[in-house]
């Protein structure tokens, strides 16, 4: 998996490097030194940067000033791991990828407050790019991403979700954010507006894709290749795309009910699991996850064969097979 992760980042890998030392330097000047141990725990280890790595492949296919794009895919990380901070928190999480979380470490306050400096400090570099389209822009997907969380938060333990509600959601929560990073790589290099439109579009696609199988990997990943802990979404509440599936299919089924009904019951938990492993709901998720990525790289027609629109390419496989 790393080799593919690299193979990908290639072609921008040195800017990519300014994105992670700029994420380093802000952890070392904090307004006080408590909050340096919390920002330094936080950005310390973090996952594939595939975010800030799909705003800098945006950016490759024209000739423009690099900080510009490095400013903005630093901001689009920050504001993920912004994210991720609330997330974890609404979540009561106490690990991400192995390590404790903010909530877990310092309580929820101040994984709260801290969550919010961090989308402060990530608006703060979109407006050093001076584009005002982009401050815009990046002003929407903050409004999409809290607006899908508090879709995803107010409708939890509802199994009467639809998939026409679940794929609103992820488009909100997930693929916004995705749309915005390869937007404003494309905006900030000059491209034209139908290149722009172009990786508007392959952005939005890749999240959706990412999500549905980011969803697949609760019921069959590894906690390593998720990166949380597995079989978190039903344990609370959130009907994702194969439970949905299973639900539509076999709406006289009370399986996912139980579960929602007896919500400490581990042996309800477990036989949800089972039944949604051994039915076709998992395989059919995957066909969405592919069809979203088909359209992201159909998207990409337009662009010259060079290797950021082969990473590109290989971003589409990547999103939904991590674990190869």
């Amino acid at each position: 998996m790393q080799q593919r992760i690299t193979y990908i980042c290639e072609p921008v890998q040195s800017e990519l490097d300014q994105v992670t030392e700029m994420l380093r330097e802000m952890s070392i000047v904090p307004s006080f030194e408590r909050q340096g141990d919390m920002l330094r725990h936080l950005l310390t280890f973090r996952g594939k940067q595939l975010r800030p790595t799909l705003t800098l492949l945006a950016a490759k296919f024209h000739s423009h000033d690099p900080k510009l794009s490095i400013l903005m895919a630093t901001a689009v990380e920050l504001l993920h791991i912004a994210t991720l901070v609330h997330d974890d928190t609404v979540d009561k999480a106490d690990f991400r990828r192995g390590r404790p979380t903010i909530s877990s470490l310092w309580g929820r306050d101040v994984a709260v407050l801290l969550g919010d400096y961090v989308f402060a400090k990530s608006a703060a570099y979109v407006c050093d790019t001076n584009n005002v389209r982009i401050m815009k822009r990046f002003a929407e997907t903050i409004m999409a991403l809290s607006t899908g969380e508090l879709r995803e938060y107010l409708t939890s333990f509802d199994v009467a979700q639809t998939r026409e509600q679940y794929e609103s959601r992820i488009s909100e929560k997930t693929a916004s954010l995705f749309e915005t990073a390869a937007e404003s790589g494309a905006i900030l290099s000059e491209a034209s507006e139908a290149e722009i439109a172009a990786l508007r579009t392959y952005g939005w696609n890749l999240g959706m894709a990412y999500q549905v199988a980011d969803d697949i990997l609760d019921f069959e990943g590894n906690e390593e290749n998720a990166g949380k802990p597995l079989r978190n979404d039903l344990r609370h509440g959130v009907m994702t795309l194969p439970a949905i599936l299973l639900a539509q299919e076999h709406p006289n089924e009370r399986t996912i009910q139980a579960v929602f009904d007896h919500r400490n019951d581990v042996d309800k938990l477990r036989a949800a699991f089972e039944r949604i492993q051994e039915s076709p709901a998992i395989e059919q998720a995957y066909k969405v996850a592919l069809g979203y990525c088909e359209r992201a790289r159909d998207s990409l027609a337009i662009f010259p064969d060079v290797p950021a629109k082969s990473s590109l390419l290989h971003l589409c496989d990547y999103s939904i097979r991590r674990d190869a």
